[in-house]
C-alpha cells in the first residue's frame, strides 16, 4: 500500500479576480521506502503540496490519502491523531514552542498521543544524539543557534513511528557538512520503511531522492530520477 497518495488535487485560493490556483491536478504516491524531492520555482505550489499532504490544509478539489485514509473524511480529532502518530513535518519556520526544552519540543508528539513521559523522553535524547546534539536537552530554542533548532525540529520529525516524513528545505539553516547529516537522516528512516517527501531548491540534495517531481504554477511539469537537473525547470526556483 502507498503511504501517501494525492488525487488529481486542487488547491485554489480565494475568489473572483484575486482567485490562485495554487495546484491544479496534482496526482502523487509515495510509497514505503521511497523519497520524493519536490522542486520547482518560487510559487509553483512547493509548499502548498506538503501542507496538504501533512493534513494542514485541505485541497478544493481532489483527495488526499495517508495509508489508505483519506484525510477529508477525519474530523478534527482524528486527524490531528493521525498527524501526531504517522506524520513527521519539519517546517520551514520551525515552530519549536520557545517555553519547551529541545527534549520536551521532541517528546510533545508522543505525550499527546499517551505515551508515558520517561518513556517520551528516553526517545526524545536518543533522537538528539541522531542530530549530534546530546548535551542540548535542557537548552530552550532561544538559547540555541538557528540551525541547532533546525535539527532539533528534524528530530521532533523522526521521533517515534512515524510513516511519512514532510520536510520544507530542511537544511536551509546548516552548513553543509551538517546539512549532509539531516540527509542521512531523512534517508535512514526512510530506507527503515517510512515515506518521504523533500521540498528542495538544491538539486545537490534531490540527489538523496529515489525521483524528483517538478512543479510550475501548479502544475506536475516533470518527473525524473535523483540525478536529473533540467534547468529551465529549476529557473529561478527557491523556497
Amino acid at each position: 500500500m502507498s503511504v501517501l497518495e494525492l488525487r488529481d488535487v486542487h488547491r485554489t485560493h480565494g475568489t473572483g479576480e484575486a482567485t490562485v490556483r495554487a495546484l491544479r491536478g496534482v496526482t502523487l504516491t509515495v510509497r514505503p521506502g521511497e523519497l520524493v524531492a519536490v522542486m520547482g520555482p518560487s510559487g509553483s505550489g512547493k509548499s502548498t503540496l506538503l501542507n496538504l499532504a501533512g493534513g494542514l490544509d485541505a485541497p478544493s478539489e481532489g483527495e488526499v490519502a495517508v495509508e489508505g485514509t483519506v484525510l477529508g473524511g477525519l474530523d478534527r480529532k482524528a486527524l490531528a491523531a493521525l498527524r501526531r502518530r504517522r506524520i513527521g513535518y519539519v517546517f520551514q519556520d520551525l515552530n519549536l514552542l520557545p517555553s519547551l526544552t529541545a527534549a520536551e519540543n521532541i517528546a510533545l508528539p508522543l505525550e499527546l498521543d499517551g505515551v508515558g513521559v520517561r518513556r517520551a523522553r528516553r526517545a526524545a535524547l536518543a533522537c538528539l544524539a541522531e542530530v549530534e546534539l546530546e548535551g542540548y536537552a535542557h537548552r530552550f530554542p532561544d538559547e540555541m543557534s538557528g540551525g541547532q533548532q533546525q535539527r532539533v525540529a528534524i528530530a521532533r520529525a523522526l521521533v517515534g513511528q512515524r510513516r511519512l516524513i514532510l520536510a520544507d528545505e530542511p537544511t536551509g539553516a546548516l552548513d553543509s557538512q551538517t546539512g549532509e547529516a539531516v540527509l542521512r537522516l531523512l534517508r535512514g528512516k526512510v530506507d527503515a520503511g517510512a515515506a518521504g517527501v523533500l521540498v528542495t531548491h538544491e538539486a545537490r540534495h534531490a540527489a538523496w531522492a529515489d525521483r524528483v517531481v517538478f512543479l510550475r504554477d501548479g502544475v506536475v511539469v516533470d518527473t525524473s530520477g535523483p540525478l536529473a537537473e533540467p534547468e529551465h525547470l529549476l529557473d529561478g526556483a527557491t523556497s
